[in-house]
């Protein structure tokens, strides 16, 4: 018994809609982390999330000690710098192959709420830098109980049944 299959044009053309969007997603959109053509470090890759008490801010340090990195938060901005050093004890001409991106790198991003800059707190851990940042209290969400208040009465009807 013979298999046929049905050639489906538009079915091919949707998978190579999809293969363009990536390539152009990954070229240009959200290019790979610590890539840079001037011979910079380039930017850091962050994850940024937010609970009801703090912003937490993840940053891929592959190769950075915490001596090397300089976190600053001035209102709303946060601001990352730092240094990925290359290893002094190889000389250029004794590399076969150099991929890996050295020189500073800095990244700088807009908070979206206000946020207590005083209290927050840094961890370095398995080349992630992980930035908890408290928010102002203003801005945290409250509860709001809800009170019940003096309760009306329904208009009686004695009796005055019409049938």
């Amino acid at each position: 018994m013979a298999n046929i299959t049905r050639f489906d044009p538009f079915g091919e053309m949707v998978t190579l809609r999809q293969a363009m969007d990536r390539l152009f997603e990954d070229s240009f959109v959200s290019p790979l982390t610590l890539r840079s053509f001037d011979g910079e470090g380039g930017t850091p890759a962050l994850d940024v999330h937010q609970t009801a008490d703090e912003i937490v801010v993840s940053a891929a340090l592959p190769g950075v000690g915490p001596d090397d990195v300089d976190i600053t938060i001035t209102g709303q901005t946060l601001s990352i710098r730092g240094e990925i050093r290359a290893d002094e004890k190889v000389e250029r001409d004794q590399y076969l192959y150099r991929e890996r991106r050295y020189g500073a790198f800095h990244r700088q991003l807009q908070l979206p709420v206000r946020v207590q800059g005083d209290a927050a707190n840094a961890t370095f851990e398995n080349g992630v830098l992980t930035l908890t940042i408290p928010k102002a209290e203003e801005v945290k969400p409250r509860q709001i109980q809800v009170k019940a208040g003096p309760s009306q009465v329904a208009p009686s009807t004695d009796g005055d049944a019409s049938a």
